[in-house]
C-alpha cells in the first residue's frame, strides 16, 4: 500500500477534484475559519496545508497587512499551492514551507515571521484533515503550537464516522479516509481539547457528524 506522502504526491494535480472538497469537505474549512475568526493582520499557521484550499479564505481574512504560512511535505502538492499563489496574486501575504510536521524547525517558522512581519509568533494555528494523516500527531501538535503566541487561537477540522440518520454514508466515509491515508478513529481534536484555556473550546459538526470543528485559545 503506498504511504501517504506516496499518494498525495501521486495524486496533486487531481486531489481538489476527487477529494470530495466540494460536496463535502469545503463545509468542514468554512465551519473551521468562522470558528477560527482570523483577522486582519494576523499572522496564521495552515499546517498540513496541501494544495492551499485554505488560501482563499486566510488570505481575505488577513488581508495584506497580515501573513499566511502553509507548510506541508508533500513537494507535489505545494507545487499547486504556489501555482495558486501566483494565480490569485498572494505573493504579498502568503509563503509556503516544505516540511514534515513532525520534524519541523521552528526557529525557521520564528525567524520567517519575524522578518515578514516583525513579530516572531503567531496568532493563529490552523489544521485541516491532516492530523488525522499524520503518524506522529502528537510531535506535529507539540511543534506547531508552540509557533503561537499566548492567547493565540487554534482551529483543527477532521473526520469521524457519520452519526445518526447518517450512518447509512459510513462506509463511503471510511473508504474516503482509507484513500487519503486518514485514520477516521483519531480524533486529533482531543489535543486542542487538552491543551486550550479552560472555557474557551468553541466546537461544531458539519455532514452528520462526520466533520468536526474545534476551536480554542491557547495559553
Amino acid at each position: 500500500m503506498a504511504t501517504p506522502l506516496r499518494r498525495y504526491g501521486a495524486g496533486a494535480r487531481v486531489y481538489d477534484v476527487l477529494s470530495g472538497e466540494r460536496w463535502v469537505y469545503h463545509a468542514g474549512r468554512e465551519a473551521g475559519i468562522d470558528l477560527l475568526a482570523p483577522r486582519r493582520g494576523d499572522i496564521v499557521i495552515d499546517l498540513g496545508c496541501g494544495t492551499g484550499l485554505n488560501f482563499p479564505a486566510l488570505a481575505a481574512a488577513v488581508g495584506p497587512e497580515g501573513l499566511v504560512v502553509g507548510i506541508d511535505r508533500s513537494v507535489d502538492m505545494l507545487a499547486m499551492a504556489r501555482r495558486r499563489v501566483s494565480a490569485e496574486g498572494w505573493g504579498d501575504r502568503i509563503r509556503i514551507v516544505e516540511s514534515d510536521a513532525a520534524e519541523l524547525d521552528t526557529g525557521r517558522i520564528h525567524a520567517l515571521m519575524a522578518g515578514e512581519r516583525d513579530r516572531d509568533r503567531a496568532d493563529a494555528l490552523f489544521i485541516t484533515y491532516a492530523l488525522s494523516v499524520f503518524d506522529r500527531r502528537d510531535e506535529a501538535w507539540t511543534r506547531a503550537r508552540t509557533l503561537v503566541r499566548s492567547g493565540g487561537r487554534a482551529g483543527i477540522v477532521d473526520m469521524q464516522a457519520p452519526t445518526g440518520r447518517w450512518k447509512v454514508f459510513s462506509p463511503l466515509a471510511h473508504l474516503a479516509c482509507a484513500t487519503g491515508g486518514s485514520d477516521i478513529r483519531s480524533r486529533p481534536w482531543r489535543l486542542l481539547e487538552r491543551d486550550a484555556v479552560a472555557g474557551t473550546v468553541r466546537r461544531t459538526e458539519r455532514k452528520g457528524g462526520h466533520l468536526v470543528v474545534v476551536a480554542a485559545d491557547l495559553p
